[in-house]
């Protein structure tokens, strides 16, 4: 049986070289694919036409990219879907309307009560109160300790 190595997938070979003692089957070479028919003028194909032949490795790239092009181009490819959620321009403001302001103000009221009385009022407190002045010859006056002398 002579079969190409390129027909044969490759556990079928190897299963077969196993059964036969591990003596090589005959393979024949590869032969050159025959010519291909002429591809067809890419401006002319619509959607429904086979576009795999243009996808070929003989193809140059500039042709496939062509065709490739010609295929997008259709109609069917350019319908916007749903899930395009992230395509509006976030860069304008939208400013919100009065009665949204007054909503957000008077939950802030709320929750947090009136923040500026209340920091007036700390204010006043701290105003009132009489701290003890410190000079700074009560600093210079006293007498270093050391831990001797807290020792004793």
């Amino acid at each position: 049986m002579i079969a190409t190595q390129a027909d044969t997938p490759f556990l079928s070979r190897w299963s077969r070289l196993k059964r036969s003692g591990g003596e090589p089957v005959a393979v024949v070479p590869d032969t050159p694919a025959a010519p291909r028919a002429p591809l067809p003028d890419v401006s002319s194909m619509q959607f429904g036409d086979d576009f795999s032949q243009f996808l070929c490795a003989e193809v140059e790239e500039s042709v496939k990219r062509l065709a490739m092009k010609k295929l997008f181009h259709s109609p069917i490819f350019n319908v916007m879907d749903g899930l395009d959620v992230y395509i509006d321009d976030y860069s304008i403001p939208d400013p919100l309307d009065p009665g949204m302001l007054e909503k957000l103000s008077h939950a802030h009221e709320m929750l947090f009560g009136d923040v500026k009385a209340a920091a007036q009022e700390v204010a006043e407190e701290v105003t009132q109160t009489e701290a003890p002045v410190v000079s700074a010859s009560t600093f210079t006056d006293a007498t270093p300790t050391t831990p001797e002398s807290v020792a004793s």
